[in-house]
């Protein structure tokens, strides 16, 4: 009987018969787990869980500001095509010297503004120095400094494409009050000042530009109340007010859109485990807000990049983002910051100079994941900062803001009471069934993002992200 059974098992291994079920077979009778639809593009999206929202009534949000007195700063128009730096007349009105003047005169100013290529190290302005020119900075970078009574070097500030520094000496005649050198190749635009002295003939001009060089040295200001204190019963009590802007900011909701469309013979027939419709909802959602969080940040009209004030932008110093440029952001938004925003690969610039400088930036827990921190402000990657190429070196910004309508930062805006559905603002209504039995539903996902006062967000701008060290071997 062992002879039979062997000899049977023998001829069935030689006839290629298997010697129990295989996997394929036996898989026929089981249930396979299975996951949802797996999407690489949805992000934890950092900033929209950070940012405090505001609901809305109506979908509109005013924000109602005290005036302000004297102009705001704003960077000069140029135009650079090969070594040669061409200006825009009627940007030049950014400057309170010139902003008064008619567009004749200039366009007439621009034509006898000179390009000059100044390297690395140069000094342009030497304090003390009676330099009759005025300079506008067409690309590049150039520090303002003076020096101390130590004799140490101090830095005053750290200029760009489009600022502009000298105008004032030009038309007072006094001697400059400091230094101005080149920290980058860079190309300035400059005007004599002999081309202002026609224009100082003309009845009127002189004192325009007189009154432009009072108003920048007041400064800008805002019409708020003022007190006094009185030292005796004798004092005569302040008469003050605070004046408001008559034309206010008004923030009105924006929507992303979607028309999702479903065969109602795939709902039917594929509903288990999966209901068909919930996950094509789903994905379309994150899609939505995904796409929201880009806009909020990037919108030319109302993101957040675009809606920094130009007083609160600063270069770097030397091209990456550094300890000492942090630092200087924490100086302009010093009234309780909130968090930096910057594109991942920015964090990791960050990370390789405070390295590179033996200072690691230490780590804090937030929604159960770590965060770099700097001076205790957590620094939240996000991807949706934009990373420029087209400058050779990949650039990126970083912000640092503070947040909530109580402390007059930075607000997201919505409307809760739109639609049914856990999210707010988001609306999912149900739009027929064409001949052919497609199912659509219209998504609709309302938003926008406000910045109370200028002094909420501040903007480090164009930080080189491609830079590496060579530490050496040990």
């Amino acid at each position: 009987m062992v002879m039979l059974c062997y000899g049977w098992k023998e001829r069935s291994m030689s006839e290629g018969q298997a010697t129990s079920l295989r996997a394929g077979a036996a898989r026929q009778l089981a249930n396979t787990t299975k996951t949802v639809p797996q999407w690489e593009g949805i992000t934890p999206r950092w900033f929209l869980r950070l940012l405090p929202w505001v609901d809305l009534e109506s979908g509109t949000y005013r924000v109602n500001r005290v005036r302000v007195v004297g102009g705001t700063f704003e960077r000069v128009g140029t135009r650079v095509d090969g070594e040669q730096a061409y200006l825009d007349p009627a940007s030049m009105r950014s400057i309170p010297l010139l902003r008064n003047l008619n567009e004749d005169v200039l366009q007439e100013l621009a034509a006898q503004f000179n390009t000059q290529q100044v390297p690395p190290g140069t000094p342009i302005i030497v304090q003390g120095d009676h330099t009759d020119r005025f300079y506008i900075i067409a690309r590049g970078k150039v520090e303002v400094w003076t020096t101390s009574p130590s004799g140490s070097r101090i830095s005053l500030a750290i200029l760009r494409d489009g600022d502009y520094f000298g105008e004032t000496a030009i038309l007072t005649g006094e001697p400059r009050t400091a230094n101005v050198e080149a920290l980058t190749p860079t190309l300035v635009l400059s005007l004599q000042r002999s081309a202002l002295i026609s224009l100082l003939e003309e009845p009127g001009i002189r004192d325009t530009l007189e009154a432009a060089v009072a108003e920048r040295s007041a400064g800008r200001r805002e019409a708020a109340a003022e007190v006094t204190l009185s030292s005796d019963d004798e004092g005569v009590i302040t008469q003050t007010y605070a004046d408001y802007e008559q034309r206010p900011r008004e923030y009105v909701l924006n929507a992303i859109q979607a028309i999702m469309r479903l065969d109602t013979t795939i709902v039917d027939r594929f509903a288990s485990p999966y209901d068909q419709l919930q996950q094509q909802t789903r994905l379309t959602v994150e899609a939505a807000k995904e796409r929201q969080e880009w806009e909020m940040l990037n919108n030319p009209g109302f993101g957040l990049i675009h809606n920094v004030a130009p007083s609160m932008r600063i270069p770097t110093r030397g091209g990456p983002p550094t300890p000492d440029d942090f630092d200087e952001l924490l100086s302009m938004v010093w009234k309780e910051p909130a968090f930096f925003i910057a594109h991942p690969r920015a964090v990791a610039a960050f990370g390789r100079e405070c390295t590179l400088r033996g200072v690691p930036p230490p780590t804090m827990n937030m929604f159960g994941s770590p965060f770099l921190t700097w001076r205790g402000v957590p620094l939240v990657p996000v991807d949706k900062l934009p990373v420029d190429f087209s400058g050779g070196a990949p650039t990126s910004p970083v912000l640092l803001m503070r947040v909530g309508q109580d402390r007059q930062g930075v607000v997201g805006l919505h409307q809760s009471d739109i639609g049914d559905t856990d999210t707010p603002s988001l609306s999912i209504r149900f739009n027929g069934v064409d001949t052919r039995g497609i199912a659509n539903y219209l998504l609709s996902l309302y938003f926008s993002i406000a910045v109370l006062t200028d002094d909420a967000v501040g903007m480090l701008e164009n930080a080189e992200i491609g830079r590496y060290h060579d530490h050496g071997s040990k």
